[in-house]
């Protein structure tokens, strides 16, 4: 069956069924019945196992994942292949971390259950980790192998780079998105070309740069974590001021509110009562 649907432009729609993205493309029936007509268009067989995870991240472009930890970025409107990324547990990600040697990945270590992009970026619900790859990079820029103790199992942006998680170990989790501080470029030697302005020092300088700006390393940061539940988050809905609802295999549908916004309008609402009364005068 059909696993994942997209919107795509040119009243056309892409649908996971296995490992194959099938196109679709709506047409007006004729003039004497109403309603449209569903033409499929073509069939891309790329993925090398099932299809899991589908977004739109402009007019321009999707991205699919499948249960392998494959991540495809097509161009939406001739749905051709434009990059991809399935070795997420490269460890330059992440280089002060511990490298780690695994032998066999199970399913669950590499599944791409959910997509989520901020037009600049992806980020990719992978095994229990969560993966920002970048897509004018081609590359993964920021990652957190264990983001939770189990599979992420949903995930959505949040206005000001950040990201909000939720785990079938029964977590929640909001993370931020941020550039680590680089050290400043080391200076190029002095010598006699230099003296003379030649210009290879000029060169070197700018190619250091180029380099550094290139290689700008990222990480996500946790920034909040929403206790509550006792089994698995299957997903969540954010409702922007009015808060986050999160629902789980524990029965429970959580509404969550911002705590610092809550209090500053409870503090607006008693200031706004007292004046009504007088009491500040």
């Amino acid at each position: 069956g059909i696993s994942a649907l997209v919107e795509l432009p040119k009243n056309s729609v892409a649908a996971a069924v296995g490992k194959e993205l099938i196109i679709f493309r709506l047409i007006a029936s004729s003039e004497k019945s109403e309603g449209w007509s569903i033409l499929e268009v073509k069939r891309l067989v790329d993925h090398q196992d099932n299809i899991l995870s589908l977004v739109s991240v402009n007019d321009l472009t999707f991205v699919t994942g499948s249960h392998v930890g494959e991540l495809i970025v097509w161009d939406a409107l001739d749905w051709t292949k434009q990059a991809s990324e399935c070795n997420f547990w490269d460890s330059s990600v992440q280089p002060d971390a511990q490298t780690e040697i695994k032998l066999f990945q199970s399913p669950n270590e590499t599944s791409i259950r959910h997509l989520a992009s901020d037009e600049e970026n992806v980020y990719a619900a992978v095994g229990k980790g969560i993966y920002v790859y970048n897509l004018q990079m081609k590359r993964v820029i920021a990652c957190q192998r264990n983001a939770h103790d189990s599979s992420v199992l949903h995930i959505e942006m949040l206005p000001n780079r950040q990201l909000i998680s939720c785990s079938e170990d029964g977590s929640v989790r909001i993370w931020e998105l941020r550039e680590k501080q680089q050290m400043p470029a080391e200076p190029v030697p002095t010598g006699f070309f230099n003296m003379w302005g030649f210009g290879r020092a000029n060169k070197q300088a700018n190619q250091t740069k180029k380099v550094q700006e290139n290689t700008r390393m990222h990480f996500l940061e946790l920034v909040g974590d929403l206790i509550g539940h006792s089994s698995a988050v299957q997903m969540f809905l954010y409702f922007s001021e009015l808060g986050l609802v999160t629902c789980s295999a524990d029965h429970l549908i959580i509404l969550w509110k911002d705590g610092e916004r809550e209090s500053r309008l409870r503090s607006l609402t008693l200031f706004q009562k007292l004046a009504q009364n007088g009491d500040l005068l």
